[in-house]
């Protein structure tokens, strides 16, 4: 499918700071001018819209969804993506806490609002993202009318670190009414066994529809495809990409009606 690429600039709250801008990836058929397709936002790790985050939305986008990627570091940098080097992690670690909670939602909120104003978005809503995106993504899970998120090694979700003011992540995960994927390497020290296994725990007892996977071999960063630092493991990013494939396409692009109500009865035979 063929993407075409533009930008929103959306004005936003943050003290006068000027507007968020909001990377846009469209598919495009030629031919059936009138498609609509549904909407994700995807979030990127502390380096903003970088060319592996680009990349990755494009792979959204070319499957037939509207992707809306956001600067999330607005209030302090101009949209360009931030260097894959020491000032530039730092950069990105120090607005990551700077930035307050209350901020980082409103981006998620003015994003997938900025989706369902286009014609072209057919009203289903997802997201996904990388690192800090990952966590973003399930903070934009938390908004009704996202259906499904797709969260790569989400960190600080365990922590409370994310945002000046500390973090309500994991209290209001009851909010989360979409179904969710979780992906964490094992070799991940961002979120140690302790911040999974209480993440899993927390989506359990709040009675969140999920799916959880630790890949055995894989560390932190690990789909990204330019300075991963040796952790890029393509065969692994192609396997979590089909799950996110395989979660959108059935919850943005089917229209399977309400559903029925109850539990599924289970049998506890071979």
């Amino acid at each position: 499918m063929l993407i075409i690429e533009s930008h929103q600039d959306v004005p936003t709250s943050a003290d006068g700071k000027g507007s968020m801008r909001i990377h846009i990836f469209h598919p495009s058929i030629p031919g059936f001018s009138k498609a609509k397709f549904p909407g994700v936002v995807v979030f990127s790790e502390i380096y903003q819209v970088t060319g592996p985050v680009a990349r990755f939305a494009r792979q959204i986008a070319g499957h037939g969804y509207i992707v809306a990627a956001p600067s999330s570091y607005h209030e302090f940098a101009s949209p360009e993506p931030l260097a894959y080097d020491g000032p530039g992690t730092d950069a990105g670690n120090d607005y990551k806490v700077r930035k307050k909670l209350s901020a980082y939602d409103e981006d998620a909120e003015l994003s997938v609002t900025a989706l369902l104003s286009l014609p072209t978005c057919n009203g289903k809503i997802g997201t996904t993202g990388m690192c800090l995106g990952g966590h973003l993504a399930y903070r934009c899970a938390l908004d009704k009318r996202v259906h499904a998120a797709v969260c790569y090694f989400a960190t600080d979700i365990h922590s409370k670190s994310l945002g000046a003011g500390g973090d309500d992540s994991l209290e209001r995960t009851g909010d989360i009414e979409g179904e969710l994927v979780m992906i964490f390497g094992k070799k991940d020290n961002h979120v140690p066994p302790a911040g999974r296994d209480l993440i899993r725990r927390t989506l359990y007892e709040k009675g969140v529809c999920f799916s959880f996977y630790e890949v055995a071999h894989a560390q932190h960063a690990f789909i990204r495809d330019e300075l991963s630092k040796g952790r890029y493991d393509p065969a692994i990013s192609k396997i979590c990409f089909e799950m996110l494939l395989e979660l959108f396409g059935r919850t943005l692009k089917s229209d399977l009606g309400p559903h029925d109500g109850g539990e599924q009865k289970v049998e506890n035979v071979c």
